[in-house]
């Protein structure tokens, strides 16, 4: 059983990669972020230690909504206490997420610092040519140089400091 002060462990988000449009044409490709063909990846970065403990895809950016991916695989790894942090898409009601609510109480500003590093780690993917134009090949190329270019973004946390820590304890929630 986890520690009932440390039931959020990561921050949860989805981001689309441009892709070549299928031939013949398939809707589900059409990401509405980038108005084009994508794929998208659900990645996971640890609160406290920042690095890239999770990543899940990818998956037609039209037809796997966040949630959707979530639901896919994460929900069956989180143990029975185990939530995480992520942005309003990720929203179900049924308990797994803390997402925004609208206050602006201690814990919702814990939550946004993370969220905003977790979109800085989305961002630092893409300055890698490879993610960032239209990738022209098949899925699974797509999936492999994704996963590359995640070992070397979590070296770049580790070693170089690409990141900023978060200082995160729900102890201090009350």
């Amino acid at each position: 059983m986890a520690d009932p002060y440390q039931i959020c462990l990561m921050t949860i988000d989805g981001t689309d990669f441009l892709c070549q449009e299928p031939f013949p044409f398939n809707p589900d490709y059409f990401s509405h972020k980038h108005k084009h063909a994508g794929l998208r990846y659900e990645i996971g970065i640890c609160i406290k230690t920042g690095w890239i403990v999770w990543v899940n895809g990818p998956f037609p950016a039209g037809a796997w909504p966040d949630l959707r991916i979530a639901r896919y695989a994460l929900h069956y790894e989180l143990d029975a206490d185990e939530k995480y942090v992520a942005d309003g898409g990720y929203w179900d009601g049924n308990g797994w997420s803390r997402t925004p609510d609208g206050t602006h109480s201690f814990e919702q500003r814990q939550y946004a610092t993370a969220r905003s590093r977790h979109e800085t780690i989305n961002g630092i993917f893409k300055t890698y040519k490879c993610l960032r134009d239209m990738f022209r090949h098949d899925r699974q190329s797509h999936s492999q140089v994704a996963h590359a270019v995640t070992k070397i973004v979590q070296l770049g946390i580790r070693e170089a400091g690409f990141t900023w820590s978060v200082d995160y304890d729900e102890k201090e929630f009350g």
